[in-house]
């Protein structure tokens, strides 16, 4: 189970527990050093794009990855998603069957990845690749990762959330950061800024904008609705907000810490709750694919997508061709 950000990770870190953790900060950024240094990368036949991020904990990620997968298969490539899998149980890479697999075993962020393109789940990224390849992908794009050296990439987005940006500075534990700042920017080739807020960002990096928007119909299907709202997910009220949006009448907000694996504890409190304020259980898709199939015929999901604005969608456009043009062998209508 993947426990809740700590609030000292967004507050001053001359004035919390911060202070007394930057030395663990410090030897956990010179372990990444370390395994960067001593590890040599795996070079693609095709093009790696990753979608990654340089604090702990969700940024809408997958959303975008999936957003740029969609952009690469109107170009008629045939795309695979890679992924570690948080919590996955997986002893090599595999591909994601959708309709088969669960969230216990793969992943819930993978699961969603399946529902639009070959999805393949391994935590050694380079077999990952691979068997990616061998079955036909022309393109991959990496969900996470951008920390991991053993893969190289061709073309990198760094997630930044609007509203919590870098928090306070710090290398975890003492803060969210998996790597200093400037490192990360060496690195990446934009900045995404996911929502909205006035997180402070680098500038020496493109910055392209994306919010997650609700699926269109959502607003329609859920105005006046009463639901009792829940979330294991890094930021639950982003979600609660959304549903509130969208117009339903949320009665209870319940939150869980991300990717939490339900019980049938928690479903029986949630299913009475419901009952008690005569409402529908409504959650995020990540959650709902983390529920046990029974469960999931009770309970509603609210759908979202990451969108960008049409200024960042004609960067990321050209972002991309710019990144196929290293491969002139790569064909795009996939002939």
């Amino acid at each position: 189970m993947r426990l809740r950000a700590p609030d000292f990770w967004y507050e001053n870190p001359n004035e919390s527990v911060a202070f007394v953790l930057r030395p663990f900060g410090w030897l956990f950024g010179l372990g990444g050093y370390l395994r960067a240094w001593f590890t040599s990368p795996f070079r693609c036949a095709v093009p790696v794009i990753c979608v990654g991020n340089l604090t702990a904990g969700g940024t809408g990620k997958t959303p975008l990855a999936i957003a740029i997968g969609e952009l690469l298969k109107a170009r008629g490539l045939r795309v695979a998603f890679l992924s570690r899998g948080f919590g996955a149980y997986v002893p090599g890479a595999m591909i994601v069957d959708a309709t088969q697999d669960v969230a216990a075993d793969v992943g819930d962020e993978p699961l969603l990845l399946a529902q639009h393109a070959m999805t393949v789940v391994s935590p050694d990224r380079p077999a990952g690749a691979r068997l990616a390849i061998s079955r036909g992908a022309q393109i991959i794009v990496m969900d996470d990762g951008f920390q991991n050296p053993s893969l190289t990439k061709d073309l990198s987005f760094v997630v930044v959330d609007a509203m919590r940006g870098f928090g306070n500075g710090c290398l975890i534990p003492a803060g969210p950061l998996r790597e200093r700042v400037e490192d990360g920017m060496a690195r990446a080739d934009a900045i995404i800024v996911m929502g909205e807020g006035n997180a402070k960002v680098p500038q020496s990096k493109p910055q392209l904008n994306a919010l997650l928007m609700p699926l269109s119909g959502e607003d329609t299907r859920l105005k006046g609705q009463s639901v009792v709202a829940f979330a294991g997910i890094a930021d639950p009220k982003k979600f609660f907000l959304t549903a509130v949006r969208c117009g339903a009448s949320v009665k209870v907000e319940r939150e869980y810490p991300d990717h939490h694996a339900y019980s049938d504890d928690d479903l029986s409190e949630l299913f009475e709750i419901a009952k008690q304020y005569n409402a529908k259980l409504l959650t995020t898709e990540k959650d709902w694919l983390r529920l046990a199939p029974p469960a999931r015929a009770k309970v509603d999901v609210l759908k979202v997508a990451a969108q960008f604005d049409a200024s960042s969608t004609s960067q990321i456009e050209t972002f991309i061709e710019q990144c196929l043009k290293k491969f002139p062998l790569l064909d795009p209508a996939g002939r």
